[in-house]
């Protein structure tokens, strides 16, 4: 169901913007290292209080200190406003210029989200309107028009509370969400690297290098292993490896898949990944080959073990809400694991 722009103050819910809210917003706004990062993170933040007010009104909880738009470093390195409602998921919360015929929701965040919401905000009267929600974006410009009523929103939310419990036998494919790691929140199964792979190997090759100026694919950025400018500095960067076992390929030793990465800015992060052998081998079987898949499932970059490697690696870089997916094979043996940057 949509309706005219026409019929928005029908449909719409309005909501006093309160002094907690101002205060909050202008303090996250204080945070940030430029006016125009400020005044997308204030409005930003406003929209979720006024979201967050509305749900608690109709008495479904939530869960702000959950959300990525409360965490500092999430603030700084991405465009989020997104809201957690507990045991459902994330409403993205969008503000909105009254007079414009569109509200504008960035790339990043059109994965793990279960509604989007626009919210007009006007500080003048300290008042905002909840004019209505989607489900699904799929384009920068989210038209007023194409809105559903916020009423609706309760008929969207209760389903996917019932059918929780069937969709948890999926949740071995969700991807890794790595800017969860910025604040030390990893998946199952992802360990230190130290605890997975010896103290003595030689020196595990873990710096990034220099990144070609070529563009693939849009926005990724990769870099060939022979690369070797300086290494990139950063106080943010971190690693996690798992195991993956390919079962009899690898006759029972399976192998350490080491992700690191580095935020660079907001607008882009650089990733690098790393095969090594376990078990106490030294080197990895020949020809398993690491493979970076994009979201349509298309190969982007490939790297294959040789005779007498300790280890292989891949590198680029891309921006935050980028989906990927990195695949170990060995024959017709594979394991894929899928990331969201």
């Amino acid at each position: 169901m949509t309706y005219p722009t026409h019929e928005l103050d029908d449909l719409s819910l309005s909501l006093p913007i309160t002094q907690t809210a101002l205060r909050t917003a202008q303090q996250f706004a204080n945070e940030q290292p430029t006016p125009q990062k400020a005044e997308q993170v204030r409005l930003n933040t406003l929209a979720v209080c006024a979201v967050n007010d509305y749900l608690q009104m109709i008495g479904i909880p939530t869960n702000l200190e959950a959300s990525d738009s409360w965490n500092p470093v999430l603030r700084l390195c991405a465009d989020v406003a997104d809201l957690e409602v507990t045991g459902i998921g994330r409403l993205e919360c969008r503000s909105h210029r009254s007079g414009q015929s569109s509200c504008y929701v960035p790339p990043e965040v059109w994965l793990d989200r279960v509604g989007y919401i626009a919210v007009e905000i006007d500080e003048l009267s300290l008042e905002a309107t909840v004019l209505g929600f989607t489900e699904t974006v799929t384009d920068e410009e989210l038209p007023i028009r194409q809105l559903k009523p916020i009423d609706d929103l309760i008929d969207v939310l209760n389903p996917l509370e019932v059918e929780k419990p069937k969709s948890i036998p999926a949740l071995a494919k969700t991807r890794v969400k790595l800017n969860q790691w910025l604040t030390q929140m990893f998946e199952q199964g992802w360990e230190t690297v130290e605890s997975l792979l010896a103290p003595t190997e030689p020196e595990l090759a873990f710096n990034f290098r220099g990144f070609s100026d070529s563009i693939m694919d849009g926005n990724w950025r990769s870099a060939p292993d022979s690369v070797l400018d300086e290494p990139i500095v950063s106080d943010a960067i971190i690693s996690r490896a798992k195991l993956i076992d390919l079962g009899i390929q690898l006759a029972g030793y399976p192998v350490a898949l080491v992700v690191k990465l580095q935020p660079e800015s907001e607008h882009k992060t650089y990733i690098l990944l790393q095969l090594h052998p376990t078990g106490g081998q030294q080197y990895l079987p020949p020809h398993l080959q690491l493979t970076v898949l994009d979201e349509f499932g298309s190969i982007f970059l490939e790297a294959q073990a040789r005779s007498a490697d300790n280890y292989i690696q891949l590198q680029f870089s891309g921006l935050p809400g980028e989906p990927f997916s990195v695949k170990v094979a060995l024959g017709d043996a594979s394991v894929t694991e899928d990331f969201v940057i």
